[in-house]
């Protein structure tokens, strides 16, 4: 049984923002650090999973869509342009293929909570989209085929930090800690045995301008523009999800 886990999602590549949030005492102390996916589409995927596996056995890594466009890119060539093509152009092929061995979930027992899945979207997809205003009937969909015995679901993707109730089971996101949606900093999580959302300030025109000295590319430089000096509102994020998929 872990004792404390910290939970990391939707780092996207942003080594300041992880560095920052790896510096948190409690997460230094934390039994476990989970990322639930899309740790590398972004302008220093090498940086990041360097600072990751530094952390050895303490880290758990789980795949999100980001990463298997990431490992798209890098063996066939396809895929739209941006930052998941820049980061296969930048990760050498043991890289790929270790982004390619990932789970898409993990169950994990953690104190206060029992049994914990972990994923990027959603328990059954890494693409599928909930947020923290899903209607209880689409709940009931995602959570369809999982084992009554899961009494946590700990998910990512949409960037949105929320922990509310579904069905009896506590669903929680920790939000993005290198392209948050809602408000800046990098967001992240402390389960054992409640349940914390958590949000590390960092430098971010610092941060802006050691990503443009180390990638001197345009779609890097738009992407750093549209996403660490630039935040989406909670409002524009929550509008953008509720459209038809």
């Amino acid at each position: 049984m872990l004792t404390r886990v910290a939970v990391l999602s939707d780092i996207h590549g942003v080594a300041p923002a992880l560095a920052a949030v790896l510096a948190e005492p409690e997460v230094l102390c934390a039994d476990r650090i989970v990322v639930t996916g899309d740790t590398t589409a972004g302008p220093q995927p090498a940086e990041v999973l360097d600072m990751l596996a530094e952390l050895g056995d303490r880290v758990t890594v789980i795949s999100g869509n980001a990463d298997r466009a990431v490992v798209e890119h890098a063996r066939t060539g396809r895929g739209p342009a941006g930052a998941a093509a820049w980061a296969a152009s930048r990760l050498p092929a043991d890289r790929i293929d270790w982004l390619a061995d990932l789970p898409d979930t993990v169950r994990l027992p953690v104190a206060g909570h029992g049994d914990v899945l972990f994923c990027h979207g959603t328990p059954r997809r890494d693409d599928e989209v909930v947020v923290v205003d899903s209607a209880l009937g689409r709940w009931a969909e995602v959570f369809a085929d999982l084992d009554a015995a899961v009494g946590t679901v700990v998910c990512g993707h949409t960037h949105m930090p929320f922990a509310r109730l579904a069905h009896g089971r506590l669903v929680v996101n920790p939000g993005s800690v290198g392209m948050p949606y809602g408000r800046s900093g990098a967001h992240w999580a402390l389960l054992g045995p409640g349940t914390d959302l958590r949000r590390t300030g960092f430098d971010i025109t610092a941060a802006a301008t050691e990503i443009a000295e180390a990638c001197p590319d345009p779609t890097i430089a738009r992407w750093v523009e549209d996403y660490i000096l630039t935040t989406a509102s909670d409002e524009e994020a929550l509008t953008h999800f509720a459209r038809p998929v």
